[in-house]
C-alpha cells in the first residue's frame, strides 16, 4: 500500500501494477474501492496502471471536510498524485462517476494530460442518463430468469419504497451484459470496502456548476485526445451519457462495445484492453 497526501493533507492511497508510463485510473461509485478495477482487462501488461482510491474511498482516509469529496474538488487530488509520481504528464482513465473527476482534472490541468479514457461515463458534469433508453435496455432483458425479481425491485426503487441498498443489489443484473458467475463474483466481491453512506451526496455536490456552486458553469471541453467507451447493454447508465461526452470533446472517439454492460473490461477483457491499449499507443 502506498500513501501520499492530498491538497489538504488528507492521507490517500494508490497502488501500481505493471511498468512504463503511468495510466492513472479513477474509480466510480461514487465511493468504490479502486480494487474493483482489477487490471482493467490486462492493461497492466502494456502500461503502469495506477489505481487511485479517492478521499473517503477504499483504503484512503475520509477528510475532515466532506465537501472536499465533491468530484470537482477531487481533481486537485489527482494533481497531487501526478506530482507525487513525478510524471510531467499522465494518461487518465475515469470509470462511471470517476469520469466526472477525470474530465474536471483534464479541463483544469490541460498541460498535464496526455490523453483521457472515459469508460461508461455517467455524463459531462453531472449524471445524464436517458430514462427512455434505460427503460428500453431493461425491458429487453424480460426473457431472462432473474428479470421478474429485478423488475419488481426497480419499481420499488422508483416508488421510494424499501431499503435502497437491498433493492440496488436486486437490480444489479441490469448493469451487466450477461448475468453469470463471473459477473456475480465481480459485482459482489466481499473484499471491496463499501462506499460511505454520505459519499454520494458529497461527491455530486455542485454537479453542473464550477464545483464551488457557481450557477451557470457547465461542462468544459478537453483538448487532449479522448476515448469514450460505452457498453451496449449497460442498464445502469445507458449509452446516452457517453454520446454526450464524446460530442463535447473536440478530439474524442466513441466506441460502443457489443454485448457488455457497465464494466466492459470484466465481460470482454481482451477486446477492452486491445481498444484502450491501442488508443494509448496511438496518441
Amino acid at each position: 500500500m502506498t500513501i501520499f497526501h492530498g491538497y489538504d493533507g488528507t492521507a490517500l492511497h494508490y497502488e501500481q501494477l505493471g511498468d512504463g508510463a503511468p495510466l492513472v485510473a479513477v474509480p466510480g461509485g461514487p465511493g468504490m474501492d479502486a480494487r474493483y478495477l482489477g487490471d482493467l482487462g490486462g492493461l497492466d501488461a502494456r502500461r503502469r496502471l495506477v489505481r487511485f482510491d479517492p478521499r473517503g474511498c477504499g483504503r484512503s482516509a475520509a477528510p475532515a471536510d466532506r465537501a472536499s469529496c465533491a468530484f470537482a474538488a477531487q481533481a486537485a487530488d489527482v494533481e497531487a498524485l501526478r506530482e507525487h509520481l513525478g510524471a510531467d504528464r499522465i494518461d487518465l482513465l475515469g470509470h462511471s462517476a470517476g469520469a466526472l473527476t477525470a474530465q474536471r482534472y483534464a479541463a483544469g490541468f490541460p498541460h498535464r494530460v496526455r490523453s483521457l479514457v472515459l469508460v461508461t461515463p455517467v455524463g459531462r458534469a453531472a449524471r445524464e442518463p436517458d430514462p427512455a433508453e434505460l427503460a428500453a435496455l431493461r425491458a429487453a432483458r424480460a426473457a431472462e430468469p432473474w428479470y421478474p425479481d429485478a423488475a419488481e425491485a426497480d419499481a420499488l426503487l422508483a416508488a421510494g419504497a424499501g431499503d435502497p441498498a437491498v433493492l440496488v443489489r436486486r437490480i444489479t443484473p441490469f448493469f451487466w451484459g450477461t448475468w453469470n458467475e463471473r459477473a456475480r463474483a465481480a459485482a459482489f466481491d466481499p473484499e471491496q470496502v463499501p462506499a460511505a453512506p454520505w459519499m454520494r451526496e458529497a461527491f455530486y455536490a455542485g454537479a453542473g456548476t464550477d464545483g464551488a456552486g457557481t450557477a451557470g458553469a457547465g461542462p468544459e471541453p478537453v483538448a487532449a485526445p479522448v476515448l469514450v467507451v460505452a457498453g451496449e447493454r449497460d442498464g445502469m447508465i445507458g449509452t446516452a451519457p457517453a454520446r454526450l461526452v464524446a460530442a463535447l470533446h473536440p478530439d474524442a472517439r466513441l466506441a460502443v462495445l457489443p454485448g457488455v454492460g457497465h464494466r466492459p473490461w470484466v465481460e470482454d477483457p481482451a477486446g477492452f484492453a486491445a481498444l484502450v491499449g491501442g488508443f494509448l499507443e496511438g496518441v
